[in-house]
């Protein structure tokens, strides 16, 4: 970019969501999302697929279990990246330059699967998952500059799941039919190509940002900057030694990469939130709010472990278990991938509408209760389902278009509400590392669900889709009891007073 940048974002004030297409800012932001949500659920269609596709086949030839428990792990690793993103955007890029970023990896990382071989696989996972974790909490740290107050930022965050969700509705059909129907090798260099005209145009919009994430908030001194290049040069250099020693002495297989994928994603967010928490530059009502934050992710982190059955075990029952056939055509399992998005197309503007009403009568953490429920029911509808098919009986693929449609219901007002609380409860100097803690507590969902799924192999369906069930009510059901301090923080940032009264419920 040369000359300066414009001081405001935009030349029209954010006014109502019917008005956020005259913001260049949203434009160019919803583009860039477009061309990510392209990448994102184009790998969800084909990604499970293509691992238990026998190796004869160009796929990985993996059980259901191990390739439920691969597309767990590549989902939470893309999460936990984001913590490390939003860091490398605080201290080093900036959001915008981020996004740009971002985008080039994602495109690297499909051209790499593209590629015959393990190891091209898993350097494109491994690259993408970076791609994904540079680019989400930075979009959306943009999305929390730019947007104004806590209901236009509901609403705007729900307002872009209208546009994206066209293409990726378009995203499962194209990459689906072109991996299963003609070769997993096509479906990955489409991906790539079309991800890589994404990194172009993005970076012809950063300029409708303005300052906005031109720079790091808190940018690096040089000596901190060459201190962290040693130690992430060590931390690559071990991992790599660790890797080929393994290849070489034969103990390095699936199972156990999966096994310490799934540790790793465990752990790490409790200690990236305990060294946020411990930061000097916090406050006392800094680590108060980071304290309800907690409670919130951890919420997040269940929906993201159900969630993450869609591209997973949903898929594999999808392929096994669903009558897919429509007047003689038999439609690729993929091809179901495509609902959710399409129900968020129709279910978004309802609820950009909604959001800032509903905010007034009913908490954040009442939200979160909601979507946590309507979850839990799609699972027990799944576990009918199961029971339908347990004795190799083909079912109708709408038992999993209902499923998809509360899924698509529940996501929108977790993604909508829980993005726009961090704003109220992170210091603006470390949102992007607030919301790279939200996707690594995500990443434990995704840990969750790698370790989960593998029993998909060894539980009847129905137990397995009940037990997950209970766990999200129960969860609601702590978010209804606890809901006035939950609700707490959001009173005080909006000058309600006290938070002991008058919280909304």
């Amino acid at each position: 970019m040369t000359g300066p940048l414009p001081t405001t974002p935009a030349a029209t004030p954010l006014a109502p969501s019917q008005q956020l297409w005259r913001n260049p800012w949203f434009t160019n932001l919803f583009v860039a999302e477009l061309w990510e949500r392209v990448g994102f659920y184009g790998i969800q269609a084909i990604l499970v697929l293509y691992a238990v596709a026998p190796t004869d086949n160009g796929g990985m030839g993996l059980s259901s279990g191990s390739a439920a428990a691969l597309f767990g792990a590549y989902l939470g690793v893309t999460f936990m990246l984001a913590l490390p993103g939003g860091w490398i955007a605080d201290r080093v890029l900036g959001q915008q330059r981020a996004l740009v970023v971002g985008l080039a990896f994602i495109a690297a990382g499909c051209l790499s699967l593209a590629v015959s071989g393990p190891v091209f696989a898993i350097i494109g996972l491994l690259c993408i998952a970076c791609g994904f974790g540079l680019f989400k909490p930075n979009h959306q740290a943009l999305i929390n500059m730019l947007a104004g107050p806590a209901g236009r930022r509901e609403a705007t965050i729900a307002a872009f799941f209208v546009g994206i969700q066209g293409t990726a509705l378009v995203a499962p059909l194209v990459i689906g039919f072109l991996g299963e129907r003609v070769s997993w090798r096509v479906g990955f260099a489409t991906l790539g190509i079309v991800v890589g005209i994404g990194v172009v145009t993005t970076a012809r919009g950063l300029r409708s940002y303005g300052r906005a994430g031109a720079g790091p908030a808190r940018p690096l001194a040089p000596s901190q900057g060459r201190r962290v290049a040693r130690r992430v040069g060590l931390l690559v250099a071990a991992v790599v030694v660790l890797v080929v020693v393994g290849l070489i002495g034969g103990f390095l297989n699936p199972q156990i990469a999966l096994m310490v994928v799934g540790l790793t994603l465990i752990s790490a967010p409790w200690g990236a939130y305990v060294k946020l928490r411990r930061d000097p530059g916090l406050t006392a009502d800094d680590r108060w709010r980071l304290s309800i934050m907690l409670r919130l992710v951890l919420a997040a982190t269940i929906f993201w472990l159900l969630a993450g059955q869609d591209g997973s075990v949903l898929t594999l029952f999808a392929k096994d278990s669903t009558d897919r056939t429509v007047l003689g055509f038999t439609f690729p399992a993929s091809w179901l991938q495509a609902a959710t998005p399409l129900f968020m197309l129709v279910l978004a503007p309802l609820f950009a509408w909604q959001l800032p009403r509903l905010g007034a009568r009913y908490s954040v953490p009442m939200k979160f209760a909601f979507a946590l429920v309507v979850v839990a029911v799609s699972f027990l509808v799944m576990a009918v389902a199961a029971g339908a098919a347990a004795d190799g009986t083909k079912v109708s693929p709408l038992w999993l278009l209902a499923v998809y449609l509360m899924h698509a219901c529940a996501e929108i007002v977790i993604a909508a509400v829980s993005i726009s609380s961090m704003a109220d409860l992170v210091p603006s100097a470390y949102l992007g590392q607030g919301l790279g803690l939200y996707w690594l507590f995500a990443a434990l969902g995704g840990g969750l669900a790698s370790q989960v799924s593998a029993l998909v192999d060894v539980l009847p369906g129905p137990v397995y889709f009940v037990s997950l069930a209970v766990v999200a009510l129960a969860v609601a059901a702590a978010f209804v009891a606890g809901r006035r301090g939950l609700a707490a923080p959001f009173a005080t940032a909006r000058g309600a007073g006290e938070p002991a009264d008058g919280t909304p419920y």
